[in-house]
């Protein structure tokens, strides 16, 4: 599976380095997987299989490095992890409690070799934590290493809402416990801004918002615009009922009463966690028959982009609050409008881009009426398609992040109490 997550941090990680910055790209728990050049390196921390032997051994803990360290070689997880070793939320919580406790944690050696490898062998000005799960070992760290640390949150309240309530709020308490150790956090939207803010206790003040950046070679309008008669409307996410292409079908099924050439594809990674799932959905789209497509998951840029352009519109009407949506961004980037619900990072988005419109979350005859709107008024999605591909550009360009990421290290004082806001706004410029 691409984690959006890893791929968006290996984009951010190569913008950095094109701009002059020194970056080293560091996994944990699993090797990265990226439909581009991946940037990280080599050696994995925290390897999923040595975490989880830790936690459930002690006499694992025990054992010499030497006889232990080979389960944490990347080809080794990526064949583990093949087999379908579950990463999900409800059957980790003891093991999420158990990474949290850090220094007083079974995973006690595995934060010790991260603090070394940072504070001895890289050194380097900045270390940023691409979530707050990883937060246990930041106070072993501070101890050692005297450079700024932020963390970037982008979904960690995802993982944490599917534990139980015992496991959730023991992990935010735990996570609270130890955010004073970091300099700031950085996040991709207000909206993420201000729920974390609320969940974490802590001041809006402490974070940064860093607008995603869109590498925009591998993403362009059709030169030449369809002559078939199709209307294609598009789906592109994991498949999952958070996703929501359950409602997706639905609402194309109210469609073609009135549009029979109305046809969806949908395209994404499908684990065998959600192959139950799948089937109802497709169960429900029996009476599509040929107008339901599903297509699978493109696994390069090229093979994504190509999907994309062939689209009318896109529609990914997630139920949970998204605080990312890179796949809005791509697909205004091929000059095609989307359809999204009016909650998370969406309206915002939007706002900036004005290349879609808003529906009620969870409304399948609000969703359906907002895509027949773009269906039978050509105009409006030309519109909406050619704003959204403009502003698209200005506002999440490569640049405007990369500005925005060098100017937030800069304006948050080193393990200060007042911390200065910095404004991406005034970074948002190709």
């Amino acid at each position: 599976m691409f984690c959006g997550s890893c791929m968006h941090d290996n984009t951010w990680a190569r913008a950095l380095r094109d701009a002059g910055v020194e970056v080293t790209l560091v996994p944990t728990y699993t090797p990265i997987r990226v439909d581009e050049e991946d940037l990280s390196s080599q050696r994995v921390f925290f390897g999923g299989i040595n975490v989880y032997l830790e936690h459930k051994s002690k006499l694992w803990r025990k054992l010499p490095r030497w006889m232990t360290n080979w389960l944490n070689h990347p080809s080794l997880i990526r064949f583990a992890t093949g087999f379908g070793v579950s990463n999900d939320a409800t059957e980790l919580g003891e093991l999420t409690l158990d990474m949290l406790d850090g220094e007083h944690g079974s995973q006690r050696r595995d934060v010790d070799e991260l603090v070394s490898f940072i504070a001895c062998d890289l050194k380097p000005d900045i270390v940023c934590f691409s979530n707050a799960l990883l937060a246990g070992a930041v106070r072993s760290l501070r101890q050692e290493y005297n450079g700024k640390i932020f963390c970037t949150l982008q979904g960690d309240d995802i993982f944490l809402d599917g534990l139980s309530a015992e496991h959730r709020q023991g992990a935010i308490d735990r996570i609270s416990s130890r955010v004073a150790d970091f300099d700031g956090f950085l996040v991709h939207s207000d909206y993420y801004r201000d729920h974390m803010a609320a969940m974490l206790r802590l001041p809006v003040e402490k974070f940064a918002r860093i607008p995603l950046g869109i590498d925009f070679s591998s993403f362009s309008p059709l030169e030449q615009p369809r002559t078939d008669n199709e209307f294609r409307i598009g789906y592109f996410a994991r498949i999952c009922p958070e996703k929501g292409l359950h409602l997706l079908v639905k609402s194309v099924r109210r469609i073609r009463t009135q549009h029979p050439d109305v046809r969806l594809i949908a395209g994404g990674y499908l684990g065998s966690r959600d192959a139950a799932y799948f089937e109802s959905v497709t169960k429900d789209a029996e009476d599509l028959g040929d107008a339901f497509e599903y297509i699978g998951s493109p696994n390069t840029q090229s093979v994504k982009a190509g999907f994309l352009q062939s689209l009318d519109v896109l529609s990914v009407p997630a139920p949970y609050k998204e605080p990312k949506g890179i796949y809005v961004l791509e697909v205004l980037a091929c000059g095609v409008p989307v359809v999204q619900p009016a909650h998370g990072a969406y309206p915002e988005m939007l706002a900036k881009t004005q290349g879609g419109l808003l529906f009620e979350p969870g409304n399948v005859d609000d969703l359906a009426e907002k895509l027949s709107e773009l269906i039978v008024d050509s105009a409006k999605r030309t519109e909406l398609a050619t704003r959204g591909n403009t502003l698209v550009r200005e506002r999440y360009s490569l640049t405007a992040m990369t500005n925005a990421t060098v100017s937030a290290f800069e304006a948050f004082p080193h393990n200060a109490t007042d911390v200065i806001s910095a404004d991406p706004d005034r970074q948002e410029t190709p």
